[in-house]
């Protein structure tokens, strides 16, 4: 069992002790929160639609595969979505690029997951400020037209245009019920009601009354192929390292997952979890016999310098209600009928600005010579799409 298990999901005289300090902080909160919206602190509004994805809990919920899956669904629509993340612990908290040559050090294995997923297909940025993390992509890469913002649900100077929980029931991750520091939550569980949407990683029935939540949408997070690291791009069915003797290496946070995930598939073998925050050196493997090592893809990332043909990555992907995609895709259409949203668009190509052409409903790059169609509300900005102006 975690430390944090044994912290965060009883009430002890310790507890009773900080329970003043969780006033003051959920206090501090909406306070914060009056000041933004009675303009005494200065907000930043960006020009395209914003998305914060994030949990109200200490615990990540299956945030990272939800964000996975939305930007799949943003790109599969065209889009061309940016993400903004957290930097880690020895990050400076500046807005920075995140790349496959990124530090393990500096960078949480999550930001350098999802840089390797969408690598070429969105840029991922870091740092402390989400508000001026997300200025800083947007002006590097002025052809992103949503951001999705990893963390931020307490911060209220980023103006956002669909906020989502995530949260993790299989875990019990909402713990004694109790915010910082005497319980797990970072935000007060009324805070599910002012949301647009909760995605509830349950395979269990809720004991939580979500009558006055916004809307729920269940997910199932899912582990069905491998990979070598040495041989990254092939995938293969968890099931080819049936006959071989294996060993999995994981966080105490992760470990029950992992453990049903290699149950599921019929696979056996020990199992080691390590500190939720451990940082994976070569030395941890080298005193494992095995003939195979299968670890969770973002943890495995971080041993891609000392990589063996021993270790495999195992990806976890979100299936997430359909209900869901039509929901955030509708805010789009509705985000995107402003034509002044369609006209502070960039061109992918060039990055000049884009002029809407409301009759013919698309948009010109008078630059390229290029028009983008706008398909069901939302522009298709991807250059396989568009096609040259007529002479």
């Amino acid at each position: 069992m975690k430390l944090s298990d044994l912290y965060w999901h009883r009430v002890t005289p310790l507890h009773l002790l900080l329970w003043p300090l969780s006033l003051l902080f959920n206090l501090f909160l909406n306070i914060r929160k009056l000041c933004y919206w009675l303009d005494f602190f200065p907000s930043v509004k960006l020009p395209v639609p914003v998305i914060v994805v994030d949990s109200i809990t200490t615990d990540d919920g299956g945030k990272t595969p939800f964000v996975s899956w939305l930007i799949r669904t943003l790109l599969a629509r065209g889009l061309c979505p940016g993400i903004v993340t957290q930097g880690g612990p020895d990050h400076s908290g500046q807005p920075e690029a995140v790349s496959n040559l990124n530090s393990q050090t500096r960078i949480r294995s999550k930001a350098l997951l999802l840089a390797k997923r969408f690598e070429h297909a969105c840029p991922v940025w870091v740092g402390n400020n989400v508000a001026d993390v997300a200025q800083a992509l947007l002006q590097a890469h002025p052809d992103c037209n949503v951001i999705i913002c990893t963390f931020g649900l307490q911060y209220p100077r980023l103006e956002r245009d669909f906020e989502i929980a995530v949260a993790d029931f299989d875990e019990s991750s909402f713990g004694n019920g109790l915010l910082l520091p005497a319980g797990p939550l970072r935000a007060s569980l009324k805070r599910l009601r002012s949301v647009d949407a909760v995605v509830i990683n349950s395979s269990r029935k809720l004991h939580f009354d979500t009558d006055d939540w916004a809307p729920t949408y269940p997910m199932k997070l899912v582990g069905d192929t491998v990979y070598n690291l040495s041989k990254s791009e092939v995938r293969h069915p968890v099931s080819i390292l049936k006959d071989q003797t294996l060993q999995a290496v994981t966080t105490y946070g992760n470990a029950q997952w992992l453990a049903n995930q290699l149950q599921h598939h019929g696979l056996k073998g020990k199992l080691q979890a390590v500190a939720d925050d451990h940082r994976f050196v070569e030395k941890d493997f080298s005193s494992i016999q095995a003939e195979v090592i299968i670890m969770l893809e973002e943890e495995a990332i971080q041993c891609r310098e000392f990589v063996t043909d021993k270790v495999w990555a195992l990806p976890v992907e979100a299936w997430v209600n359909g209900e869901m995609q039509a929901r955030v895709l509708n805010m789009l259409r509705e985000k995107f009928a402003d034509s002044d949203v369609l006209n502070e668009l960039t061109c992918p190509n060039c990055k000049c600005p884009l002029r809407h052409l409301e009759q013919e409903n698309s948009l010109i790059c008078d630059q390229e010579q290029l028009t983008f169609p706008i398909k069901d509300g939302i522009p298709v900005l991807q250059l396989q799409d568009s096609g040259k102006l007529a002479a």
